[in-house]
């Protein structure tokens, strides 16, 4: 099937899913939220109002202040400049080790295969998060910290999707016929194999964007993530905790936040996977 139709295809696919078009339509309004974030705040977010501590959602402060007096709403909009950040960047890091390493396994097979994939079991041995978490307390609390520890600790499954992928196509006429043609190994996987492995791996990425922000979102709330007067949604629910019974939406609000987001993303992903599975298309 040509390029052009195979993603016309894929298209009309995606969009017969009404939940993934719901989920893909609130990540393009994140992604606007984020990049207009210094046009459509409504304050500082980090200017303090000692007048107007804890005041709840109004006309001037619609989601209400913190215990500092800051606009939740500011917040809000900055802290979806994190999420996505950390996010995107983690699940970049996971992706491209998942990738070189998978794709070596995969093609090479024998110890090769052996090697990376006793490394796999041994990662996958560890609690993801409990992971992160000693690993963070180890060092210096930020945000790039959190965005490298998340990737350098999640990408086993890619690399497993990966080596699939790779086994499973190795053995087509069209990596015979570039072998017979003089290409390299280097070129059989980048030019060859690896535009046909991406799908999936283009699905795992989208899905794990939710897992990075609730990582990231969880360990703010436990104080070791992105460190205040940075917002974040995780150190917003923070406060929302010491302050629980009198200020139920510093936990509401980015509680929905976070909820939305993680699910819309889990929405794109699974409309993705069902739009690029050759097996469903007709």
């Amino acid at each position: 099937m040509p390029a052009g139709t195979l993603a016309q295809e894929t298209w009309r696919r995606f969009k017969q899913n009404r939940l993934a078009l719901a989920g893909g339509v609130v990540v393009v309004i994140l992604f606007a939220v984020s990049f207009l974030a210094p046009l459509i705040s409504p304050h500082d977010p980090n200017k303090f109002h000692l007048r107007e501590v804890l005041e709840p959602p109004s006309a001037v402060h619609p989601l209400g202040t913190d215990e500092l007096g800051r606009d939740v709403l500011a917040r809000m909009i900055y802290g979806a400049r994190i999420s996505l950040k950390v996010g995107f960047v983690a699940v970049g890091i996971a992706t491209l080790i998942g990738i070189v390493l998978g794709a070596l396994a995969g093609y090479y097979s024998g110890w090769v295969d052996a090697v990376i994939m006793r490394l796999v079991d041994i990662m996958l041995c560890f609690p993801a998060f409990f992971l992160i978490l000693a690993v963070i307390a180890l060092l210096e609390p930020s945000i790039w910290n959190i965005m490298i520890v998340i990737g350098l600790t999640s990408w086993m499954g890619v690399a497993r999707l990966v080596r699939a992928e790779f086994m499973t196509l190795k053995g087509r006429e069209f990596v015979s016929s570039a072998r017979v043609l003089g290409a390299s190994d280097a070129r059989i996987i980048f030019r060859h194999l690896l535009p046909n492995a991406m799908a999936p791996v283009l699905v795992s990425a989208t899905l794990g964007v939710a897992g990075a922000i609730l990582t990231e979102s969880a360990l703010s709330f436990l104080g070791i993530g992105v460190q205040p007067p940075t917002p974040s949604w995780g150190n917003i629910l923070t406060a929302g905790k010491d302050n629980i019974e009198v200020a139920w939406w510093l936990s509401v609000f980015p509680g929905l936040a976070i909820l939305v987001t993680v699910l819309a993303y889990n929405l794109l992903g699974e409309g993705l996977r069902e739009a690029l599975d050759p097996r469903l298309r007709e």
